[in-house]
C-alpha cells in the first residue's frame, strides 16, 4: 500500500485551496510531497526558488509534509521519488475535463502512476490562483483565499512592479 502522494504544482501563490488540500491528504497518507513545478510554460509572477520558500513557510505546520521544486516531467519526478500515486484537486466540472486528460496521458505513459482526485471544501471552491493574482493586482484585498505570508510576499512583488 502506496504511502506517500505528491501533490504537484505551480504554486503562484499556493491559495488556502491548495492549502486544504494539502492538510486532508496529510491526514490520509504518512508523507505528502508537494512538487513545486519549475513552469517552463507559464510566466509566474514568483520565481521557482520563492514560490518554493513560500510553500514552506504556508506549510510548515505539517510534520509529514515535504516541500520539493522539480524540473521536467512529473512522471520523471514521481518515478525518482518512488511514488506511484499523485494527487489532483477538482474545484469545478470545467477542471474535470483537463485533470482527466493529464491522468490518462501519465497512466499511459507510466502505468503504474495513479491519480487521486479530491475537491477542496465549498469555501475554497472558487479560488485560483490566477483569481488571486489578478485581484491582487487590481489592488482587492486576498487575505481572505491566501495565507498571511503569501499576502505580504503579493504586496510586496506588485509594489515593485508597480515602481519600476
Amino acid at each position: 500500500m502506496q504511502t506517500t502522494i505528491i501533490y504537484p504544482g505551480t504554486f503562484d501563490p499556493i491559495t488556502k485551496g491548495h492549502t486544504d488540500l494539502i492538510e486532508r491528504a496529510a491526514r490520509l497518507f504518512e508523507r505528502v510531497i508537494v512538487a513545486v513545478a519549475a513552469s517552463t510554460g507559464k510566466s509566474p509572477l514568483f520565481s521557482h526558488v520563492e514560490r518554493i520558500e513560500l510553500v514552506k513557510q504556508v506549510l510548515a505546520q505539517f510534520p509529514n509534509v515535504e516541500v520539493v521544486g522539480f524540473h521536467g516531467l512529473l512522471i520523471d519526478f514521481a518515478q525518482r521519488q518512488n511514488v506511484s500515486v499523485i494527487l489532483r484537486g477538482l474545484r469545478a466540472v470545467s477542471d474535470f475535463e483537463y485533470e482527466f486528460q493529464l491522468a490518462s496521458m501519465n497512466r499511459r505513459i507510466l502505468p503504474s502512476l495513479e491519480t487521486l482526485f479530491l475537491t477542496p471544501g465549498e469555501q475554497y471552491a472558487f479560488i485560483s490562483a490566477n483569481l488571486v493574482r489578478e485581484i491582487a493586482a487590481l489592488g482587492g484585498d486576498v487575505s481572505q483565499f491566501v495565507h498571511e505570508v503569501v499576502v505580504k510576499a503579493l504586496t510586496e512583488r506588485l509594489q515593485q512592479a508597480g515602481g519600476e
